[in-house]
């Protein structure tokens, strides 16, 4: 298979059905994962926001704000909001570096990481539940479809990046930022 196949031929403008549109369906199990995840750990007293930065921490995939907001693509001050809640309820600390005084380091409390154990139990029965009825196989070839489709976002947001950008005027970084009105 070609490394940029081009674009699928799937949908057409007219004739467009939101109930047949693959964003549409991930959207809803999403939407759906996130509101079954915050039923199983309310007994923990977590949320399905809170989860993914304890558990980051706990595999040492991130120690800094800054980290955590780029993998879970957050913003910097939502992370810190997020951060705070955690740090009230007790389950991590905040350090500022002593050679960046710009970053925060993050140290998940023992009560932290007790509860970052607790979350791959309650994912694995939230994902169980809503894969009720497919094979392995099945299973296993939705992992891979996924997968594809997120490498085709990333060509596509690399390809985007290096195209230039429609409205940009030359030497300027923020682009034209007037009204057509205002335009020259």
């Amino acid at each position: 298979m070609s490394r940029n196949p081009g674009p699928a031929r799937f949908y057409r403008a007219e004739g467009y059905r939101v109930d047949d549109s693959v964003g549409y369906l991930m959207r809803r199990v999403l939407v759906a994962l996130t509101q079954a995840t915050d039923r199983r750990l309310v007994r923990h007293d977590l949320t399905h926001a809170q989860w993914a930065p304890l558990f980051l921490l706990r595999n040492a995939q991130a120690s800094t704000v800054a980290e955590l907001a780029r993998e879970l693509q957050m913003d910097p001050g939502a992370m810190t909001r997020l951060l705070d809640r955690l740090a009230a309820k007790g389950l991590c600390t905040r350090c500022r570096s002593t050679a960046d005084r710009r970053v925060v380091n993050l140290t998940l409390t023992a009560e932290g990481a007790a509860a970052a154990d607790k979350v791959p139990m309650a994912l694995a029965e939230v994902l169980n539940a809503h894969l009720a009825g497919f094979s392995r196989d099945e299973w296993q070839t939705l992992q891979d479809l996924l997968r594809r489709m997120l490498l085709n976002a990333e060509a596509l947001r690399d390809s985007d990046c290096a195209a230039p950008q429609a409205g940009r005027r030359e030497g300027s970084a923020r682009g034209d930022m007037k009204r057509p009105e205002e335009r020259e």
